[in-house]
């Protein structure tokens, strides 16, 4: 019976409809128990020993331990695989799944979370409130600003529609997208210096390759309009975090909502979480309650379809693998 880690400590008291599948797909479900650190390579390690696949969150697999394994199929529980060395698993044969279509709604809500609570001052006005401040201070409508995603995917798509309704003039940078999707999305494509120059707010939404790591850089962050904020609820390998921090100590942007981190957990002494000019979350965007089960239940019939032979349509990244795969 192939055995299957679910890795995520938030999904172990949710056994939920994901399990369902695993079990009637004769899988063991197999869980860490509650002292493990799956972010160390070593209790990761020991846990996937007799492991065949793994339905995995952001936890690292890296080659290292990818190669000391017998896995057969990482199953991202997400649409993010930058924390899984690809190439060094497409070696190994093991096939590498992501949940196409399951979280941008999710994503999209906590973009727009991120960007109204920075301009209505929602973290520090409940602060001051309840320590009996009353300052009321005045701050900048958000209404007829620009808003500027880099990225245009389904999760931009997204947040553009979200966007529209709050009187944002939305612009683009993305080149695989065309002018027609540009058009029926009702939004204008543009270079990404002129994004950079333009926005009042920047929004990410790429993911990390070759060509966007560390996009947001001294460089970019320079060209970004002076009060400008930033958000990032895509990957923390977009933006050199060093170069952010110290442009928010300087006051050129005005604020930064980030969700993700080069390195997560975030570490409690990290030059951004020392500033109040940044709103922090936990890597969550992509997690509510309906994007849990939609993610959780694709990624476990990925894991069920490949254990038995089967090959889920539009859900492996190293599509490569295909022909010669078997259970």
């Amino acid at each position: 019976m192939p055995r299957v880690l679910v890795a995520p400590a938030y999904m172990h008291q949710l056994p939920g409809k994901y399990r369902e599948i695993l079990l009637t797909a004769g899988l063991e479900v197999v869980y860490p128990p509650k002292s493990a650190n799956i972010f160390q390579g070593g209790d990761l390690r020991v846990l996937l020993e007799g492991i065949d696949g793994v339905l995995a969150g952001v936890e690292p697999y890296s080659r290292e331990l990818i190669e000391q394994t017998n896995l057969r199929v990482i199953a991202r529980h997400g649409v993010g695989y930058d924390s899984i060395d690809v190439a060094a698993a497409t070696e190994r044969g093991v096939a590498v799944t992501i949940t196409p279509g399951a979280n941008e709604d999710s994503v999209a809500e906590q973009t727009i979370a991120m960007i109204l609570a920075i301009y209505r001052g929602l973290i520090s006005r409940n602060r001051e409130a309840r320590s009996g401040k009353w300052s009321r201070t005045a701050l900048p409508r958000l209404g007829g600003r620009t808003l500027g995603l880099i990225g245009f995917g389904r999760i931009g798509k997204a947040v553009a529609r979200r966007a529209r309704a709050l009187d944002l003039k939305v612009i683009v940078h993305d080149p695989f997208t065309s002018g027609e999707t540009a058009a029926q999305n009702r939004i204008e494509l543009v270079a990404l210096e002129t994004l950079l120059t333009s926005a009042d707010i920047v929004s990410l939404h790429a993911p990390v390759t070759a060509d966007t790591a560390r996009l947001i850089n001294r460089h970019t962050l320079a060209q970004m309009k002076s009060g400008a904020i930033l958000i990032n609820t895509a990957r923390g390998g977009l933006v050199d975090e060093e170069a952010l921090a110290d442009a928010l100590k300087s006051g050129s942007l005005y604020a930064a909502g980030l969700d993700v981190f080069a390195s997560e957990p975030l570490p409690a002494d990290h030059p951004l979480a020392q500033l109040d000019n940044v709103l922090l979350c936990p890597h969550m965007a992509g997690i509510d309650e309906e994007s849990l089960v939609a993610m959780s239940s694709m990624a476990a019939q990925c894991l069920a379809d490949l254990l038995h032979g089967r090959w889920p349509e539009g859900c492996v990244v190293n599509d490569s693998l295909r022909p010669s795969w078997h259970a």
